[in-house]
């Protein structure tokens, strides 16, 4: 009787030691993969008011680019073959960035639109309305000037406002982003003077 209960407790106390030695393997676990999964977040999702500003104003920017590429290749067949492969890279380029970009202010809980936004505060490069209305009104020679000219100042702004994003921005993706703007405009830049030069 004695070893029959002797062999009880001794069994009842290494189930429970076995029981208390997985939970704490498990509460480990857990603990170690939630810290890891929200160390991850929070890198990917820091960032500060630069990051912020840089993507509030870039989106428009872009916004308008892909809009005034649209506008000329609408012109058909009138306009140089090589100014819309240029239109048509410009919207491959800056379509996606538009969705990070809108993406990213979501997850960081911004409005996408600036806090300059109706103040009358204008971005660098922006087009007005009315210049957005001659580029649209215009026959497909005289667009190809025009996109041209407009598109020329549009990216040096982009520049402008992705250097300081590189220099003062937080978010590493952000900052990427800002890197590849200043590479793959800057070069387009060249390309469109050129293309200016021979109109």
């Amino acid at each position: 009787m004695h070893t029959t209960t002797t062999t009880r407790t001794l069994a009842i106390t290494a189930v429970l030691t076995l029981g208390l030695t997985l939970a704490g393997c498990s509460t480990s676990n857990n603990s170690s993969d939630v810290s890891s999964s929200s160390s991850t977040t929070s890198a990917a999702s820091a960032h500060n008011r630069q990051d912020v500003m840089f993507a509030q104003m870039m989106l428009p920017h872009h916004e308008q680019a892909v809009e005034m590429s649209d506008m000329l290749l609408a012109k058909g067949d009138g306009v140089d073959p090589d100014v819309a492969a240029l239109a048509k890279q410009i919207k491959a380029e800056q379509s996606p960035e538009i969705k990070q970009l809108t993406s990213w202010l979501k997850a960081w809980g911004a409005p996408t639109e600036s806090e300059h936004s109706g103040t009358g505060h204008v971005m660098s490069g922006m087009m007005s309305d009315s210049d957005m209305s001659d580029l649209n009104q215009a026959s497909a020679k005289d667009a190809v000037k025009l996109y041209l000219e407009q598109m020329i100042k549009h990216h040096e702004g982009a520049v402008d406002m992705a250097k300081t994003e590189v220099d003062k921005g937080g978010n590493t993706d952000a900052v990427q982003m800002a890197k590849s703007i200043v590479s793959s405009q800057t070069e387009q830049i060249t390309r469109m003077k050129d293309l200016l030069a021979a109109v």
